[in-house]
């Protein structure tokens, strides 16, 4: 009797302990399948410009297969991938043109805007062909910019992406500083250098300050780029490219792959 109690015990135990190891391996699965629809949005260093490998359908927008959305999306496989990122988009380019693929499915949306709205080219080619005091007077022009209105514009994609895409978690990333200070480099002149690296920290403030008051992850780049900035023999950023003009203050593959894709995969 006492043994027929003893083996309907340890039968019980077994059956149970067998259930929880099959819970647990069916949870560690589950949170191991591959994750919902993922977006990608923004402008060139979302969409890879200076990165090469250009996929050949995106035309001008210089999609490339190196760009740090399309890393992620191979490495983690998302249930899918709408790449529509492109070179020299401003917010009202997000906003008339790359926001077709979000939806209330939507799980992860990654975005880097506002440089073009501030005038990142005009100030990069301002600071290159004339003087310092130009150079100071042009970011001067663009922080008041940053200043007075393109908070309301990251605002207004920042609202149209919570609007389509209610549930989707989403990573907004800032740009790097350009250059490395304090070195002998054949180019811009500190003072240049310093005032333009200046600039960038105070886009990267704005644009954190209005993805935070969304709820939105902020993915700052600065610090995975240290060390690898124009200057410091190791630049993940191009120069000035004259062969290639458009690659210009642009990553490099290094940069998309070392620099924006671990920001990414902790935000995300």
């Amino acid at each position: 009797m006492r043994r027929s109690r003893l083996v309907l015990f340890l039968t019980a135990l077994a059956l149970a302990v067998t259930a929880a190891l099959t819970g647990a391996a069916a949870a560690h699965a589950s949170s191991q399948a591959a994750p919902g629809p993922y977006v990608a949005l923004g402008d060139s260093y979302s969409s890879g410009v200076g990165a090469g490998s250009y996929i050949s359908s995106s035309g001008d927008c210089k999609r490339s297969t190196k760009a740090h959305p399309y890393l992620w999306a191979a490495a983690n496989s998302p249930s899918s991938f709408s790449f529509t990122a492109c070179s020299g988009a401003r917010t009202g380019d997000v906003l008339s043109g790359q926001l077709g693929p979000l939806s209330a499915s939507t799980a992860l949306v990654s975005i880097s805007i506002g440089g073009n709205d501030a005038g990142f080219a005009d100030v990069m080619t301002t600071c290159v062909l004339q003087s310092d005091s130009s150079c100071l007077s042009r970011i001067a022009t663009a922080r008041a910019f940053v200043d007075s209105t393109l908070p309301g514009r990251l605002d207004g994609v920042y609202t149209a992406i919570r609007d389509r895409a209610p549930n989707a978690h989403v990573v907004v990333l800032g740009y790097p500083r350009f250059y490395r200070l304090g070195t002998s480099c054949v180019g811009l002149s500190e003072t240049k250098r310093k005032a333009i690296n200046d600039a960038s920290d105070h886009l990267n403030n704005a644009i954190a300050q209005r993805a935070r008051a969304y709820g939105y992850t902020f993915g700052d780049v600065r610090t995975t780029f240290t060390g690898h900035e124009i200057c410091s023999g190791d630049s993940w950023l191009h120069s000035v490219d004259w062969l290639n003009i458009g690659n210009s203050y642009h990553p490099k593959a290094a940069g998309q792959s070392g620099g924006y894709l671990p920001v990414l995969n902790s935000a995300a």
